[in-house]
């Protein structure tokens, strides 16, 4: 009788919920640890390139997440005069597929993928570190053994610490409010736009038929952008034309100052790291949850191939050699993208526009969106194989 591995995922986010679902549906016994008394997701709306739908495919969930999503039909950018500064179309020829909806609508897709393989889901029990052997140690000071423990555990992973594998973690001068707001016939066909003024930016999206999803984004040091409840006053001097749409940010929100995180090694031999708390990124390209899901339905296949526990380290170091370098190429993009926060409007618009228009510099922002993720296969195909 062949053996049924198990796996503890520290975790209940997007990235901890594709892996579990993923390894589950590999055949694997999983348990997923969510420190909360409930699967949520923190944050308002989610972008999903073309990279991520294939994910959603592969593991089930494609339909549940994206229905009644906005599929971007044009994507925007605008300077601070409110002209559209010319961007690569997210339509038609060279375009790549994405969707936009709320974050929470996401993780549920998930969480029903996952339950449906078969993983169980505990929450109210908190992952504060692992052992290189394969041990979860939780709070509450009971460990447990698995063949696998995965840190999904976020950017501020106790599972990643536990070890030592952090190489870099950096708090960025930018971060972002992230709402919801009711979305009203004004305002418009549903584009994803991008308005940029000075350091501040606001980036609008239609995520529903009824929600639109805003991103208030500025330095940490301005304090009065950052400031929650959100000034509207202060905001709509900047951005006159959205004063709609500000005036209906409620009360409810969060400030989230951007981070980077890099680490030594993503495994050390039954542990494995990953989604923020192995590479976490700003979210200028749109791909830290893509990302996030992708590298965990690669992991999950790799682990699906192995035939013994003595293998796992093997394969984890397989894992890594095979994604990491996409995954820090998304990672840089994203940084360069953040840089021209500090540049003065004029010179920002006129970069934007060339960067928008070069071919080599458009593929290099798309790459991630265009990329086949390693698992993406029906597993029915990957079987017959």
């Amino acid at each position: 009788m062949t053996k049924q591995f198990q796996a503890e995922i520290a975790g209940g986010g997007i990235c901890a919920l594709t892996t579990a679902a993923a390894l589950a549906q590999r055949g694997w016994k999983v348990r997923v640890h969510e420190r909360n008394s409930e699967i949520r997701e923190a944050g308002a709306g989610i972008y999903i390139w073309g990279n991520g739908l294939r994910v959603l495919e592969a593991v089930g969930a494609r339909e549940e997440a994206l229905r009644n999503a906005n599929r971007g039909m044009a994507s925007e950018l605008r300077d601070c005069d409110n002209n559209v500064i010319p961007r690569v179309p997210v339509q038609g020829e060279g375009a790549v597929e994405v969707f936009a909806l709320p974050r929470q609508q996401l993780l549920q897709a998930l969480l029903h993928a996952a339950l449906t393989a078969g993983v169980e889901v505990v929450t109210g029990s908190e992952a504060v570190g692992a052992t290189p052997d394969g041990r979860l140690l939780l709070r509450d000071g009971s460990s447990l053994a698995a063949d696998v423990v995965v840190g999904a555990d976020g950017v501020h992973s106790r599972v990643r610490d536990s070890l030592g594998l952090a190489s870099q973690f950096e708090l960025l001068s930018e971060g972002a409010i992230r709402v919801m707001v009711p979305r009203l016939p004004q305002d418009g066909d549903g584009r994803f736009v991008e308005h940029w003024n000075g350091t501040r930016r606001i980036l609008v999206t239609p995520c529903s038929p009824d929600q639109v999803y805003i991103a208030l984004t500025c330095l940490h040091n301005d304090t009065a952008a950052a400031r929650v409840p959100v000034d509207k006053a202060l905001w709509t001097a900047s951005f006159p034309h959205l004063a709609s749409l500000i005036d209906r940010i409620g009360a409810s929100a969060r400030w989230d100052r951007f981070s980077m995180v890099k680490l030594k090694r993503w495994s050390q031999d039954h542990v494995a790291v990953t989604g923020d708390a192995a590479h976490a990124m700003p979210p200028n390209l749109g791909q830290g949850g893509g990302t996030a899901m992708q590298n965990g339905l690669s992991l999950a296949h790799e682990l699906g191939a192995v035939a013994s526990r003595e293998d796992i380290p093997q394969a984890l170091a397989r894992w890594e050699e095979r994604e990491r370098e996409l995954t820090e190429h998304t990672q840089l993009w994203s940084m360069l993208y953040g840089v021209l926060t500090s540049w003065p409007d004029e010179l920002r618009t006129a970069a934007m526009g060339f960067a928008s228009s070069h071919p080599w510099l458009s593929a290099q922002r798309l790459r991630t969106a265009r990329s086949h993720p390693t698992g993406a296969s029906p597993l029915a195909t990957e079987g017959a194989a």
